[in-house]
């Protein structure tokens, strides 16, 4: 069973045949007594796979005591990227640490210029300011509304600030906007050593080498070098969040040269993005050689992580360790569900939003039965 996107925020629920792999039913809603009756006027349930929601948990409970639930593969591993991220949000300042150091002799100093960069930046400045504000209204126990009437913000910035532990979670990072110039810096600086400091001649050299940007540009490009500074060379972003936590969730041997040559840098740099790290790659593990021995002695490891978020995963995997335990070492998923779930939609778009959710359910289960039956027919000779 699994859920999908019936029309703007409501959900609907499809179960599907583990054995068959053709749908049985969907209704609107994640109800769980509507799960359980379902279950009860159809006995004989040996096995059900669902995520982690407590809805589809104790709609099983109810309706098919006996059957066994597995904890789907896919939403097990889904739920660590979140909070990887979470957790690189809150050290964001360890991120600049991922860079390669500007020379051998002296890395230090340059790393530690990009954290103070980050940390002295308007953006830096304007979060430190809203968080600071945010957080000593609501810790007197005001509502979120109220404090956003206060402050003249949004009633969603209000609670996104409250829910931040430090104000590095909140801080937006600015876009990666790499120039069409960067691949010629090099041939500018050897032109400029020789004598050629026309920019209008520089850029017409530029566009018989495949350059198609503007001259305005390249003047603004050799500007420095006018006054004597060095040309400005591209500069490395550090990796955000969500980058961090793709590098972290990676397999090593799916990483390539990029993030092996930095990650390591950044594991040394930041303890804590260094506990995420091996945390994550022991469940990799698990679910990889399908051997569930090592979860309880995981799960208290990830509680005593001091890591938020992970403390967080750590209790709801908790009162769900035997289907995780059943979702690491069993065969079954719900992949089957996604397939399902597009044919769903399809049928949503045929019929243009004009019919309800019975006709829906009926389409979906008499088109997937026909299909297979079909299929299954034996084909006669060619004629």
């Amino acid at each position: 069973m699994d859920d999908f996107a019936l029309y703007g925020d409501t959900y609907g629920t499809l179960l599907v045949d583990a054995t068959t792999r053709l749908p049985l039913t969907l209704w609107e809603g994640r109800d769980a007594e509507q799960l359980s009756r379902w279950l009860r006027e159809h006995p004989g349930v040996e096995v059900t796979c669902r995520d982690g929601s407590l809805t589809y948990r104790q709609g099983i409970t109810g309706g098919a005591p006996d059957a066994m639930q597995v904890s789907d593969r896919f939403h097990l591993w889904q739920g660590l990227p979140r909070r990887v991220q979470d957790i690189a949000s809150a050290h964001r300042g360890c991120l600049p640490a991922a860079l390669p150091p500007a020379g051998e002799s002296n890395p230090a100093p340059a790393e530690a210029t990009a954290g103070n960069n980050a940390e002295d930046s308007r953006a830096a400045r304007h979060a430190r300011r809203l968080f600071e504000a945010v957080q000593a209204v609501t810790s007197t126990g005001r509502s979120h509304s109220s404090v956003a009437r206060e402050l003249g913000l949004d009633r969603r910035t209000v609670g996104k600030y409250a829910r931040a532990n430090t104000w590095h979670e909140v801080m937006r990072r600015p876009p990666r906007k790499p120039s069409a110039l960067d691949p010629y810096l090099d041939y500018l600086q050897q032109r400029w050593d020789e004598g050629q400091h026309s920019a209008k001649i520089l850029h017409e050299e530029l566009q018989m080498k495949g350059y198609l940007g503007h001259y305005q540009r390249v003047k603004m490009a050799v500007a420095p070098l006018r006054r004597g500074l060095p040309l400005d060379e591209p500069r490395e972003r550090p990796p955000s969040p969500r980058e961090t936590a793709r590098w972290i969730t990676t397999h090593p041997h799916r990483r390539n040269l990029h993030i092996s040559e930095r990650l390591p840098r950044l594991l040394d740099h930041c303890p804590e993005l260094r506990r995420t790290h091996d945390l994550v790659r022991r469940f990799a593990a698990m679910l990889g050689n399908r051997d569930a021995t090592p979860l309880p002695g995981w799960l208290n490891d990830l509680t005593n992580s001091g890591l938020t978020p992970l403390v967080g995963l750590a209790g709801a995997l908790h009162e769900d360790r035997h289907a995780v335990a059943l979702g690491i070492t069993t065969p079954y998923s719900s992949g089957v569900n996604e397939g399902r779930i597009t044919d769903v939609k399809l049928q949503k778009r045929l019929m243009a939003g004009r019919a309800g959710v019975p006709l829906l359910r009926h389409r979906v289960v008499l088109i997937a039965h026909l299909r297979r039956r079909y299929a299954d027919q034996p084909t006669g000779p060619c004629r």
